[in-house]
């Protein structure tokens, strides 16, 4: 009310009224002795100057408040004039954000509409659909006036028992698209016998909160099934996986934070394990050296050819998943099957450099979450060749090219070309470095002037191939890029080259079958994109890499299994690492953002509001800002939760020394409980071969550099999970929900 009918708060400042009121403040400022006041009023004398009100306020707030807070600054504080000044400060500013918040949002809902709409005339257009479709679809058969009595006939037809695991996964849309169907059997006039129902689920494990999966969703469930349909609510927190020394320190973090009010609703497990080995350590935290002071120092001048460039984050995880490697190795040596061992991290970066690690030393390890075909090592090295032959200027492919189990030419050789080229570049242009060809955007006129890795390659002495034989495979190669569709050429050069042996060689025994497949999966790309047979190699490749393809998931029978939290959700194994746990928790970024506020039994969102900054929030939303801030805290401790209780027998921390403390790290909850214990020095697992580190795949062994046409057996292992409900008979519908323990996932 106080300002109302102006068109925005800060409109007020123009006022006559207020005007005088802050002239007058300007005046009992000026008054004083000191100079602090006296500035502040000269400060305020000179905003009143200002004729645009957006303007007049900055410069008001600038001349009585500190800078990050809207309070006034600590030598202004025992004026009276300008506590006054405070007050009426704190409203504008309040009221202004208030009223930027809205404009903001009705913007934004502008933009939202127009653009839903035209997305979903092109989903129309082109025959897709999404989750959301399938979501929204499910709840309008469900409950939609004339669809939904058809619908539940049919579904009362041939529907006797539903039984829903993992239900703190479920989303509001779900939930409401499920209780449309469940609701009709409440009550006298539900129109006859419905199935029994028996959800399962452990708000615990509620971790998806990113596609909107809430554990209040659960509870609205749970008081629908045992007072809407009459059913029982059962609760176990019994467990047959974890070892006692495993589940106590699960007690001691969740009731400890429990305690102290981060968490609520943890009740202490109890398990039917007797295995009294294992429990929770600790490998040393890697130090994080000293920042140099470098100041007034020109930077150091790097020969990118010959020193890798190094970051100090990049190099941290890498000593990092170096330690890791090599306490996993220590454990394979002792006995403990790879299968056994199971790595896990918030993110896939960690896990991709300790992929890395682990191939270096012959260890077979596998990333069975969703893969990206173009990302694949075996994969990447293919179209690494492709990249280099189709767009000649593209020395760094090439390189990639020669250094994989395809031609397997060694760091000295690929040096041997690097300096070939830098002395051709130091003489007078010659035609005799020849044009070259290739469609990419490096393919360009006057490469005489320039000669690439391809040219130098036929006047480079190798150590251990023929430079002209090599590049006149290289010339086939491109050749074939250049001329046939992207299937047949790859054909023709996994033919040519013996690919397929010369990868199933260079990959440890139990992931030969996998590179193959991979491979082979790149081969069925080569058709699948815009139907393959209408594109150049160039256009294929681009395509390919914009597209993201998933790659076949793995079938590995004994490999170490790297895994983000979400991707190990009811997986278990004997010794589980936790890889990069001093870390702090990854929150929002301090960005726009959409805060929404769905309750588990309403039908639509009470609120959902745009935001500038979900951390600065307008009045109207801070509410519920710490609602969200709230629930991702404790998703935070369910994803720790999760990883701790995927440990059978032992528990291992694995960390970085972080820049800053943060304020909570997994790390910090656990290492007090954990045995710190000494990093595993560099071994390698029994019957396997150990092989320089490299960021390509293993080196080819030079037995199979003459010999490449190896029999390869390919085996495929098919793992059924089989489980069945036997023994239950019930005359009447039966409604359940059980809250589980990890392990009766």
């Amino acid at each position: 009310a106080e300002f109302a009918g102006f068109d925005q708060p800060c409109d007020a400042l123009l006022a006559e009224a207020a005007i005088a009121r802050w002239q007058a403040r300007a005046r009992a400022l000026g008054a004083e002795s000191t100079k602090t006041p006296q500035n502040a009023a000269a400060a305020i004398i000179d905003a009143l100057q200002l004729g645009d009100a957006t303007e007049r306020l900055a410069a008001l707030r600038k001349a009585c408040f500190v800078a990050s807070e809207d309070r006034l600054t600590k030598h202004l504080e025992k004026f009276e004039a300008a506590q006054e000044a405070e007050a009426e400060l704190q409203r504008l500013l309040a009221a202004q954000k208030q009223h930027q918040a809205r404009v903001y949002h009705q913007r934004l809902t502008r933009l939202a509409r127009p653009l839903i709409d035209e997305f979903s005339r092109l989903k129309q257009e082109r025959g897709w659909i999404d989750m959301g479709d399938i979501e929204r679809a499910a709840l309008t058969l469900l409950s939609d006036d004339v669809l939904s009595g058809w619908v539940q006939q049919r579904l009362d037809a041939r529907v006797r028992h539903l039984l829903i695991d993992e239900f703190q996964d479920t989303n509001p849309l779900q939930w409401q698209a499920l209780h449309a169907w469940l609701q009709s059997y409440v009550g006298a006039g539900g129109g006859g016998e419905g199935p029994s129902v028996f959800i399962v689920g452990d708000p615990k494990q509620s971790i998806y909160r990113f596609r909107r999966a809430e554990p209040q969703v659960f509870i609205a469930a749970q008081q629908f099934i045992t007072e809407g349909l009459g059913g029982d609510l059962l609760a176990c927190d019994h467990t047959r996986r974890n070892a006692p020394a495993v589940l106590a320190a699960v007690n001691a973090v969740m009731g400890q934070a429990q305690t102290v009010g981060d968490y609520a609703g943890f009740r202490p497990h109890t398990t039917e394990s007797a295995d009294a080995t294992g429990g929770l350590a600790a490998l040393p935290l890697i130090p994080r050296p000293e920042k140099a002071d470098h100041e007034g120092e020109l930077p150091a001048w790097r020969d990118s050819l010959t020193e890798p460039r190094e970051l100090p984050e990049e190099t941290l995880m890498t000593r990092e998943a170096q330690q890791a490697a090599h306490w996993l190795a220590a454990q394979m040596a002792s006995g403990t099957p790879a299968r056994e061992l199971m790595v896990l991290a918030r993110k896939r970066a960690p896990l991709s450099v300790l992929h890395a690690e682990l191939r270096a030393l012959g260890i077979a390890c596998e990333q069975p979450e969703d893969r990206v075909l173009g990302e694949l090592p075996a994969v990447r090295d293919v179209l690494a060749l492709v990249d280099a032959l189709v767009s000649p200027g593209h020395d760094l492919s090439l390189a990639h090219a020669l250094r994989s189990p395809l031609f397997n030419l060694s760091d000295e050789d690929l040096v041997r070309i690097a300096l070939t080229v830098r002395a051709a570049r130091e003489e007078p242009p010659s035609p005799l470095w020849g044009e070259g060809g290739g469609e990419g955007p490096a393919a360009q006129p006057a490469r005489s002037a320039r000669p690439s890795w391809l040219d130098a390659l036929p006047k480079t002495e190798l150590l251990a191939q023929d430079a002209q034989a090599l590049h006149a495979d290289l010339m086939l190669y491109q050749a074939w890029l250049l001329s046939l569709p992207p299937h047949d050429a790859l054909q023709a050069i996994y033919d040519h080259r013996d690919a397929l042996a010369r990868f199933a060689a260079a990959a440890p025994p139990p992931e030969r079958a996998a590179t193959l497949a991979d491979l082979h999966a790149l081969l069925a790309a080569s058709l699948n994109v815009h139907g393959g047979r209408y594109l150049t190699a160039y256009q294929w490749l681009r395509a390919l890499r914009r597209q993201s393809l998933a790659a076949p998931r793995p079938s590995v029978q004994n490999a170490v299994r790297l895994l983000t939290v979400h991707g190990a959700k009811g997986l278990e194994a004997d010794r589980v690492l936790l890889l990069h746990s001093a870390a702090a928790p990854e929150g929002r970024a301090n960005g726009p953002a959409v805060l929404i506020d769905w309750p588990g039994q309403a039908r639509v969102p009470t609120r959902l509001a745009f935001v500038t900054s979900e951390k600065a929030p307008p009045p109207s939303l801070q509410d519920l800002a710490r609602q969200e801030a709230d629930a991702s805290a404790r998703e935070e401790l369910n994803a720790l939760y999760v990883a701790m209780t995927r440990a059978r027998r032992q528990l291992v921390l694995s960390g970085v020394t972080p820049h800053q403390q943060p304020a909570s790290s997994w790390w910090q909850r656990l290492a007090p409980l954990a045995e710190s214990i000494e990093p595993a020095p560099p071994a390698t697992p029994s019957g396997l071969a150990a092989a320089p580190a490299s960021g390509f795949m293993r080196n080819l062994p030079p037995a199979l550099v003459h010999a490449p046409s190896v029999a390869i057996k390919t085996i495929v292992v098919e793992d059924a999970l089989m489980a069945g409900l036997s023994g239950l008979e019930s005359p009447a519908p039966m409604a359940f929900v059980l809250d589980l323990p990890p392990a009766a996932e």
